[in-house]
């Protein structure tokens, strides 16, 4: 029996890995405002499209902590329709307007990642963002064992 468990055991593990994964679009932004989705949910993994720190108006707010907290609470808002939460993100990337707000970015970042285990991130300067956003914000996240 032992030897049927060492052969049968890595070749179910192969076809597993070898059969697609259902994917899941999440939405929290009507249809007609986007030619894309939110977030993909394929297998345990969560992609988040780039979020912008727009209001509850859809105007970008004069400060740029609160246009920083806007883009990080619609990204949690994304997280949890995928049921996920802040602790499972695993990679940001920031496109971020202007690097002098790279310290502001940096302090309202934290205010939702809290250590020690932290995502990798990416910060990049861009020579401009849609309708002159300051930041756009994209995650992946990964659905943590319980």
């Amino acid at each position: 029996m032992s030897r049927v468990r060492t052969i049968l055991l890595p070749l179910l593990l192969v076809l597993a890995a070898a059969l697609p994964a259902q994917r899941k679009t999440i939405n929290l932004t009507p249809a007609a405002n986007r030619p894309f989705s939110d977030a993909v949910l394929v297998g345990d993994t969560l992609y988040l499209a780039g979020a912008m720190g727009r209001d509850a108006a859809g105007k970008f707010p004069d400060a740029f902590a609160d246009e920083v907290r806007a883009a990080l609470q619609h990204q949690s808002d994304v997280l949890k329709a995928g049921g996920m939460d802040i602790a499972d993100v695993v990679k940001v990337t920031c496109f971020i307007a202007d690097l002098k707000d790279y310290d502001e970015w940096n302090k309202v970042y934290r205010e939702f990642f809290k250590g020690p285990e932290m995502p990798a991130r990416s910060t990049v300067q861009v020579a401009g963002l849609v309708q002159k956003g300051r930041i756009e914000v994209e995650m992946i996240a990964v659905k943590r064992k319980k």
